[in-house]
């Protein structure tokens, strides 16, 4: 089978939640997609195999191309208290298609695909979630950015890869380019104002610079799976996993690293795996928006004290 093997840090969330992305896209355009963390050369990367044709290239070859098409059901009302300045309204979808969640309560909360002039189609719909509904958490960390939903920051990040994705397959996490608002699952554009003594916002020559294709595979990679809160009352700890081990390793279903993501031991029997907890704080007020500030691996299969 093809294979893609891209560098990945597992000490940065993103990255890790984008490889699952990566899986998510390959799986629906190509069929087969499988996928594994190598972490025993001197570079970690990901390995990600799939029907067909390199399985990087094929999803980045979609993501140029690809536009976000916002979904509502049918005769739902967030079709006319979708804002202009928003973008493209929502589509509204045929009364017996299934929707991911029931009618939100705000427009800024619907699901949206990315899709492609061959009709290919990719959705990211995470944020959409009630845990009481589904018992899944929504790892929702920005706070609408300044009143903009999901919407809106998935395609200002496809707007910022445009004409440079190609060239990015050999080492895609770190394509950047200044990124005023992200998800904010990579923590390479994230700052605490109170601990550097400033807030960027008040000084507009400065740019921070973001990492949009991890954000927006990131954002793929929540469908499936998600990393698990520590404890349901604390907001600002995360436990996320990883499978892999050497090239004498072969590549895992997505259903089984899917599940690695937010589990407390490998789900695949006598499989390396190793845990990290993400800490993150409040950059603003408290119940906000939330950014992660540091990484710790657990002690799993490899224990390593080191932060990044």
């Amino acid at each position: 089978m093809p294979e893609s093997r891209i560098p990945v840090d597992l000490f940065n969330p993103g990255q890790v939640f984008a490889c699952l992305g990566l899986v998510e896209v390959a799986d629906l355009l190509l069929g087969g997609a499988a996928g594994i963390f190598d972490w025993e050369g001197s570079v970690v990367t990901f390995r990600l195999v799939a029907d067909a044709e390199p399985p990087v290239e094929r999803a980045l070859r979609f993501l140029e191309r690809a536009e976000v098409v916002v979904l509502a059901p049918c005769q739902s009302s967030h079709q006319e208290r979708w804002k202009r300045n928003w973008g493209p309204g929502p589509e509204a979808i045929p009364e017996d298609t299934p929707f991911p969640f029931p009618d939100p309560g705000s427009p800024a909360t619907l699901p949206v695909i990315l899709r492609d002039g061959e009709g290919f189609a990719v959705p990211i719909d995470y944020w959409g979630d009630v845990f009481s509904r589904t018992g899944r958490d929504n790892v929702k960390f920005w706070a609408g950015s300044a009143g903009q939903p999901g919407a809106v920051v998935a395609r200002k990040a496809l707007d910022l890869m445009r004409g440079s994705v190609a060239a990015a397959a050999d080492d895609p996490f770190n394509l950047s380019a200044p990124q005023s608002s992200s998800f904010r699952f990579d923590w390479r554009r994230d700052y605490v104002p109170l601990e550097i003594g400033f807030s960027i916002n008040k000084h507009p020559a400065i740019r921070a610079v973001g990492y949009p294709l991890v954000e927006l595979l990131a954002a793929v990679g929540m469908t499936h799976a998600r990393p698990a809160r520590i404890t349901r009352s604390d907001k600002l700890r995360y436990r996320y996993g990883a499978i892999g081990g050497g090239d004498s390793r072969d590549p895992v279903d997505p259903i089984f690293l899917r599940a690695a993501l937010g589990a407390r031991q490998c789900p695949v029997a006598g499989m390396p795996f190793r845990r990290f907890v993400m800490n993150m704080a409040w950059p603003g007020r408290a119940g906000d928006a939330r950014c992660i500030t540091h990484v710790n691996e657990e002690n799993t299969e490899i224990h390593d004290d080191t932060t990044h």
